[in-house]
């Protein structure tokens, strides 16, 4: 099945700091660009659309960052959970010291001075930190958790869309290539049609103003040639950048125009799935256990907690004289007042909670109409691709009578342009309406949350 962007290729992005990334709002810009990586070779790579999105699940800007937005949040779980576990540490010092007897109070008999010293002191000691109990830091790591869980599904949806961009990339370029190949194809039509109608002519079999009127046309022919192949090499360097391939590598594109499948599954299944599959809405749902376990840390607050610490190590003057030493203390703390600070918090918890549970209730309406619109896009682009399939062959057919009657002498060459301009716009509505069926069935798997399961790389070098 053909990959498809969610929306146009040059669709601006929601903002970075929204929590998912919404497949049906267009593509973000990071996802429209690679990290170049290798050096760039003389002979041209050849290109299939399997090596375009295997390059660019390695290579790929966005889903670059989103990877390292899971390490991040990996890094934040265990910034929390360091706050459940022991804390050990390790030291060894000697000292060399002098001592006021009276500047602590020590009484002395009379004659004694207060200095005391010099002398040496030895420490070796071990101590320990341990939480026993603490509500607060136990939901701290919960929310942290349910955000590394977040991060995870975002991983997926990016690489779900890196395989939906890449792949719709390479067949804009396999469509830019058909348009041009088809103007080509145009222009050695007219090339002929001049030639034709010139040597007519000079046979005195027509007037001058038809053969102006097919030069006119060569050149509109000669004109649309170099749009097209203007168009079809800027689409190869968007194809270039997305993948992260090495700057100035040339390449040619080795798989021909894809033909999707149609959906096999209904609109009420394709929903169903969705809300299961979907990484994206996936996320958000993990995004408002976070914040629920954010809330409850901040209502803990008020919470005692019962912490331990102890040490155990060995002191002397010397180390052949030291000896063991240990102390163990307990600490039950029991917040009183704290000026306020909890219930602000509390506030900005019940915010964050509300935007959260607002966002996936969004989100899963925003799966509702996506799919629906895609199955409407797909039945629509259906029809399309049968109508232009079908005025294709009428177009060439029209072009061909029309020669036969321009040759025969019974019609001007008035025909025979009409006929041509009529198989350039039939070409351009069938390479169109081809285009947008693919875009259609491939958004159905992008709101699946299926791409990279449905079409990857296969054993045998193409995509499923």
């Amino acid at each position: 099945m053909l990959l498809a962007a969610a929306g146009a290729a040059h669709a601006q992005a929601p903002s970075q700091a929204s929590p998912t990334l919404r497949t049906g709002q267009g593509v973000p810009a990071p996802f429209q660009g690679g990290v170049p990586s290798g050096a760039a070779t003389r002979e041209p790579l050849s290109l299939t659309m399997a090596d375009a999105i295997g390059r660019a699940l390695e290579h790929n800007l966005g889903l670059l960052t989103t990877e390292d937005g899971l390490d991040r949040a990996r890094g934040a779980r265990w910034l929390a959970l360091a706050s459940l576990l022991p804390a050990v540490n390790g030291s060894v010092a000697e000292s060399r010291r002098v001592i006021n007897l009276k500047a602590f109070g020590f009484p002395r008999p009379p004659g004694v001075p207060p200095i005391v010293g010099p002398f040496n002191v030895f420490d070796a000691r071990l101590s320990l930190s341990q939480a026993v109990l603490d509500f607060e830091a136990i939901n701290k790591h919960r929310a942290e958790a349910h955000n590394v869980a977040a991060a995870r599904y975002l991983v997926k949806t990016a690489r779900d869309l890196v395989v939906s961009v890449a792949g719709n990339t390479y067949v804009l370029a396999l469509a830019a290539s058909a348009r041009a190949e088809s103007a080509r194809a145009q222009l050695d039509t007219a090339r002929a049609l001049f030639a034709q109608v010139t040597d007519m002519k000079q046979g005195g079999l027509v007037a001058g103003i038809d053969v102006l009127r097919a030069e006119v046309q060569l050149d509109t022919q000669r004109q649309r040639v170099t749009a097209a192949e203007n168009d079809f090499e800027k689409g190869k360097l968007q194809l270039a950048h997305a993948i992260g391939l090495p700057l100035g590598q040339p390449f040619t594109l080795a798989d021909p125009f894809p033909v999707a499948a149609g959906p096999d599954i209904s609109i009420e299944e394709a929903l169903d799935r969705a809300y299961k599959t979907r990484p994206d809405y996936l996320a958000s749902l993990e995004w408002v256990r976070a914040a629920e376990a954010a809330r409850q840390a901040v209502v803990d607050e008020r919470m005692p907690s019962v912490r331990v610490t102890a040490d155990y190590g060995t002191i002397g003057l010397t180390v052949p004289e030291s000896h063991p030493t240990f102390s163990v203390v307990g600490g039950l703390s029991v917040p009183i007042f704290n000026g306020g600070r909890t219930s602000g918090r509390l506030l900005e918890a019940d915010a964050d909670l509300r935007s959260r549970r607002a966002e996936a209730e969004d989100l899963k309406a925003s799966i509702y109409y996506d799919m629906r619109t895609a199955f409407l896009d797909v039945e629509a682009s259906s029809q399309q691709l049968r109508v232009a399939t079908r005025a294709q062959d009428l177009a060439a057919q029209q072009l061909t009578q029309a020669r036969d009657r321009f040759a025969a002498g019974v019609a001007s060459n008035i025909e025979v342009v009409q006929a041509q301009e009529a198989v350039a716009a039939s070409s351009e509505q069938y390479i169109a309406a081809l285009y947008n069926y693919d875009v259609s069935n491939g958004l159905i798997t992008l709101n699946l949350g299926e791409m990279e399961e449905t079409v990857r790389p296969s054993p045998g070098g193409g995509v499923r």
